[in-house]
């Protein structure tokens, strides 16, 4: 099977759509499928088959979201990647080259299959909100209606779209997994004196640093540790309690989880995302906003909840940082449920079936 990748960047971005399709790639290949990954080439190509495409990357440096525009020569090597395709698999509709790739292909008569992954972001910017309405109402809901399947990682944003499109095929469930070679506990870490919560994402408004920030602010006794990057910088806000750790890779992130007692994700308008994932595999628990959870009621043992505010993720932060024995139990529970239900290379195989299904 010839498979076409299409996604906005390479895992060398560190986002989560990009790291969830290098997962599938590198098995899909292994597998002894051809795989060819298109994708910016704003940062090295890092995955198996990578064609880089040439990009002007202007929307995340200066507004701080990513939204790359490929080149006029890169789109027209993009339609003879879908001529020489069995089947073209998206990660989110719309994305420049995601969307005209779905187009180059119904041309073509190439079967598409779309993982999406985000649905409504409520933006603080009402032109931002606006313009994100709209694009899911048009470009989105062309893109997921003439699919031959879409696939969504998590059922609210399923359930979102599923308002407004009106798919060809019933759409599938398929959660992200996690490399689990990578992200798993280990014995014996030394408990941390102060409580410490760490934040992993894009430095963003709706990854909600802001409300991060004050809750460093309002509790100078707790250590609070954040791994990324973005047009936010949390060293300007000047606080002894806050260590600002900048993107790190695989190995080094899976360190900061095993050592932190909780990981702090007050983030809005996402699925369900990769880091909650990879902090339960490593043994840490999560607190969310409560839109991130619903549809994941199995991970309520160890994904707690709150309304994104900072009176009520005080609250709770209160209420689960008085008892870390209690969290070190739900740590546990995180790490055997990741293990027995995120294995990608189960999840790969889920992907190659509806792959077969749609060629036939």
């Amino acid at each position: 099977m010839r498979i076409l990748l299409v996604t906005h960047y390479y895992p060398s971005h560190r986002g989560g759509i990009e790291i969830v399709a290098g997962q599938l790639s590198s098995r899909w290949a292994a597998a002894g499928m051809r795989v060819r990954w298109a994708a910016s080439g704003v940062t090295p190509a890092d995955g198996p088959g990578a064609v880089p495409m040439r990009t002007w990357n202007i929307t995340e440096r200066r507004l701080g979201f990513p939204y790359p525009l490929w080149s006029p020569g890169s789109l027209l090597q993009m339609r003879g990647l879908v001529d020489e395709c069995d089947i073209v698999h998206l990660h989110d509709s719309l994305y420049m080259g995601n969307a005209l790739a779905s187009r180059f292909a119904r041309h073509a008569g190439k079967p598409v299959v779309v993982t999406q992954h985000i649905g409504e972001v409520p933006y603080r910017n009402p032109v931002l909100r606006t313009l994100l309405k709209t694009a899911n109402r048009t470009i989105g809901r062309r893109v997921l209606g003439t699919c031959e399947q879409a696939v969504f990682i998590s059922p609210r944003v399923r359930d979102y779209f599923t308002r407004f499109v009106r798919f060809r095929r019933p759409p599938a469930y398929i959660a992200n997994g996690v490399d689990l070679r990578v992200f798993h506990p280990v014995h014996d870490v030394e408990q941390n004196k102060r409580p410490a919560l760490l934040f992993v994402g894009r430095f963003v408004e709706k990854k909600g640093l802001p409300l991060i920030r004050d809750i460093a602010r309002l509790r100078p006794d707790w250590d609070v540790r954040l791994a990324g990057w973005g047009s936010l910088d949390p060293a300007t806000w000047k606080l002894p309690n806050v260590a600002c750790l900048g993107p790190l890779m695989a190995p080094s992130l899976a360190a900061e989880y095993r050592s932190a007692d909780l990981l702090l994700l007050p983030s809005v308008g996402e699925g369900f995302p990769l880091v909650i994932q990879e902090a339960a595999a490593c043994g840490l628990p999560s607190l969310v906003s409560s839109a991130t959870r619903v549809g994941h009621e199995e991970t309520a043992g160890f994904v707690c909840t709150a309304e994104p505010g900072v009176e009520p993720l005080l609250a709770e932060l209160d209420r689960l940082l008085s008892d870390r024995e209690d969290l070190r139990l739900r740590g546990r529970l995180a790490a055997a449920h990741a293990a027995s239900h995120w294995n990608w290379d189960v999840i790969a195989d889920e992907y190659l079936n509806l792959f077969k299904e749609a060629l036939s």
